[in-house]
């Protein structure tokens, strides 16, 4: 087959589509669930946290278990146990059975993220690797657009719990192409053509970096590096940007502008209609400045600095807004933002490293987005008792946090070397 890589990380990106509507499911049909277990605004606070911290886990732990298996049946594992799990929603009855299931929803979801990391890793040469990840975050903001409108018709047409189900199959049908094209990795793929082969590994440019095939530190040495906590400390204050509309903009717009589920579905896809813009934009911009000439260290650094720039504005601005369509329009912005700016910061475990530690790195990264994000989930039910105005101030004081990490701790952004002195 030609162009294999990309079957590849479309393939991922189309599991990252499921992903997200399996877990928004819960936030755009909260109003009914809620009202059918007996739940509140503080029960839903309690189940954005367990899935957090299952997740937080779960991104740690599937980082190394890609590194261990593979990346085929990696993904393979994630996606049916959070298939799963999505699908038993379907039975909940009570809040403490809704909680057990939201962990095993967030464990099994986040093999996604460093499972991705370790596969743009394997596939792609350096100048490409911005892009593909484009392509997958834009999965990622492509299921939150179709989500809320697909959750909400089918709930209108069969109910929450049938609904539950429903989007359950998807991940199913999804392992049917996955385990058929993925036969093994690019230095074994049966499909793959040699000069393909040699575009990946970029031996066809010789102006290629080399990626670092032999450095693959553990984890006890991979923390001595400090371009490590660079990634880890920027995810740790700027995912939670990204989480605060993933996991509460259907409870904003109910709660701001007294909307049912029917008009959350047709408002709650607008921004990420403009984060997967942002995806695609923040992976086009690094690949084009690298294909002009600039290093790998500048187009990452322009990339994520423009991202975190464009946030700002918008995320002030929306702590006035008056009425719907002016506030989706401005997150949209913000996401806009968010999405070009971490689309490069997770290219960075593989700029740094060998395949051996990408997916433990990009899994550490996202456990520590996920602590920084349960910091802001249990601030929100606090925070946004008047309005949501002071939760969209502290968001805004978290970007130039997370840039400066970047900045200060990232060093050159290239392929690293053994320590000298360990």
């Amino acid at each position: 087959m030609k162009n294999m890589r990309w079957m590849v990380i479309s393939l991922i990106g189309l599991a990252t589509v499921i992903n997200y509507i399996d877990r928004n499911a819960l936030a755009v049909m909260w109003p009914a669930v809620s009202r059918d277990i007996g739940a509140d605004k503080a029960d839903y606070a309690l189940l954005v946290t367990t899935f957090m911290i299952a997740y937080a886990f779960g991104q740690s732990a599937f980082g190394k278990i890609f590194d261990v298996i593979g990346t085929r049946m990696g993904f393979a594992v994630s996606i049916l146990f959070w298939s799963l799990s999505i699908g038993l929603h379907s039975l909940v009855r009570s809040l403490g059975l809704l909680a057990l299931l939201r962990v095993t929803l967030g464990v099994s979801e986040a093999g996604n993220w460093p499972g991705a990391a370790k596969a743009n890793a394997l596939w792609f040469p350096q100048k490409e690797r911005a892009l593909a990840q484009g392509i997958f975050n834009a999965g990622a903001s492509l299921g939150a657009i179709v989500s809320a409108p697909l959750v909400a018709l089918l709930f209108t047409g069969f109910g929450w719990r049938t609904t539950f189900l429903l989007i359950g199959i998807l991940g199913f049908l999804w392992l049917v192409p996955w385990l058929f094209f993925y036969r093994a990795d690019p230095d074994a793929h049966p499909w793959l053509s040699q000069a393909e082969r040699d575009h990946i590994l970029g031996r066809n440019d010789a102006q290629a970096d080399v990626r670092p095939q032999g450095y693959a530190p553990g984890w006890t040495q991979m923390l001595r590096h400090r371009q490590s906590w660079a990634i880890i400390l920027s995810r740790f204050f700027l995912d939670p940007v990204w989480w605060l509309f993933v996991s509460w903009l259907p409870i904003y717009l109910a709660e701001t502008f007294g909307f049912d589920v029917q008009q959350i579905g047709l408002f709650a896809w607008v921004p990420f209609v403009g984060a997967m813009a942002g995806s695609l934009t923040g992976g086009w911009l690094s690949g084009a400045l690298i294909a002009r000439g600039r290093t790998v260290n500048f187009a990452r650094k322009i990339a994520i600095t423009t991202g975190c720039v464009i946030m700002l504005p918008p995320l002030l601005l929306t702590m006035h807004a008056a009425a719907p369509l002016q506030a989706v329009l401005l997150i949209a912005a913000i996401l806009f933002g968010f999405q070009m700016a971490i689309n490069n910061i997770q290219t960075l475990p593989a700029d740094y490293y060998g395949g051996g530690t990408v997916g433990s790195l990009a899994g550490l990264g996202g456990t520590a987005a996920v602590a920084g994000t349960l910091i802001t989930t249990w601030l929100v039910p606090v925070m946004t008792v008047h309005s949501y105005a002071p939760i969209f101030a502290l968001a805004a004081a978290l970007v130039p946090l997370s840039l400066l990490c970047i900045w200060l701790l990232g060093g050159r952004i290239a392929p690293l070397s053994p320590p000298t002195h360990i």
